[in-house]
């Protein structure tokens, strides 16, 4: 299992940044993709951007050119730099990882949340 922490999360005014962290803890080899998604009241969950194992990056088209996402592959660290929010980035942020186990087998895993309120 994977046990997924996220932090950094709160409030912020239109323009502004906030950094979100997650760490992983548990029994697993190795963690191939991590990754950020978010849902806003009432609409579905949605990709925010991801980082391979090997640092590939993939975005969603809302947040290019906003958002950065990295890791650090030592710690099982994850951390999403989020600038020039809007408030259409309110929501809540899901920490998510694709771990090969300790059984063997590739599994998802998703964090608690972390509220986001973008607002004046």
């Amino acid at each position: 299992q994977v046990q997924l922490v996220e932090s950094g999360g709160g409030l912020v005014q239109p323009g502004g940044s906030l950094r979100l962290s997650c760490a992983a803890s548990g029994s697993f080899f190795r963690i191939n993709v991590m990754g950020w998604y978010r849902q806003a009241p009432g609409n579905e969950r949605e990709l925010v951007a991801t980082i391979t194992l090997g640092g590939g990056t993939n975005y969603g088209d809302s947040v290019k050119g906003r958002f950065t996402i990295s890791r650090d592959n030592a710690k099982n660290t994850v951390s999403l730099q989020m600038n020039s929010l809007k408030p259409e980035d309110t929501g809540d942020y899901y920490c998510h990882a694709n771990a090969l186990t300790i059984l063997r087998d590739t599994r998802s895993f998703w964090g608690q949340g972390t509220q986001v309120t973008v607002s004046s």
